[in-house]
């Protein structure tokens, strides 16, 4: 079994996939947290490990980034590996004062500026939200593990670079921060019927100008990695 881009067997993958945007933040957190990581993809250098934690089947993939690139990775998983839930695990940054660096946003819900639910001619505007169940596991893993969490609404933003600069506008609506990937991820998850969640850190602030390094956002975020591998 291949796609264009996953070249694997469905028995590769286990019902769970932990998603960083980042391939060398997903073989981290296999090589750090999974029991005997065996790779199952490296098409594009996208690496997906499939190990276990805690003795449960548990893999992780690379989403890439971006909408275009999560709505790839995510519908294959979907629709032709098994896969049943999907944990966006990424960075994010803050446009909510309250949100420190590295404190950690789950995504209750994820707006967007993209053009990707045009495909589903609805004749609105479509609300993606995360799966409720993955919702709950994930807040009460952080109650018993004394995990500070914010749960909230994140901005899909298709941009990085904003000529406009319009993302603080986001702000006054109570969006707590903005990243690249969940709006999509959410979609998919909806119109096959599985389940998704977004747990993002904190990596730097568009409000106080503060930011983590690259090598910091890859190897430091454990916190966010320990809790979805709890729910998974």
């Amino acid at each position: 079994m291949y796609t264009p881009h996953i070249n694997a067997e469905p028995s590769d993958f286990a019902p769970t996939v932990l998603m960083p945007g980042d391939p060398l933040r997903a073989k981290f957190i296999a090589e750090t947290f999974l029991e005997n990581p065996v790779l199952v993809n490296n098409v594009r250098g996208v690496q997906g490990y499939t190990g276990a934690y805690k003795g449960k089947k548990v893999s992780v993939m690379a989403s890439g980034m971006g909408m275009p690139s999560m709505g790839i990775y995510s519908y294959e998983l979907f629709n032709f590996f098994g896969v049943e839930n999907i944990i966006r695990i990424g960075s994010a940054g803050a446009i909510s004062p309250k949100l420190p660096l590295r404190s950690i946003v789950i995504a209750m819900s994820a707006s967007y500026n993209s053009n990707f639910a045009a495909q589903y001619k609805l004749n609105g505007t479509y609300a993606p939200t995360a799966s409720y169940a993955l919702l709950k596991k994930a807040t009460d893993a952080a109650e018993r593990m004394n995990l500070p969490v914010t749960v909230g609404n994140v901005l899909s933003n298709d941009l990085f670079y904003d000529d406009a600069q319009g993302t603080m506008n986001w702000q006054k609506m109570g969006v707590l921060a903005v990243e690249m990937e969940s709006a999509a991820l959410y979609m998919n998850a909806a119109r096959t019927g599985k389940n998704a969640l977004c747990i993002c850190t904190i990596s730097d602030s568009l409000v106080t100008g503060e930011e983590c390094s690259a090598a910091e956002r890859q190897t430091t975020f454990t916190q966010m990695m320990e809790l979805a591998l709890e729910i998974a």
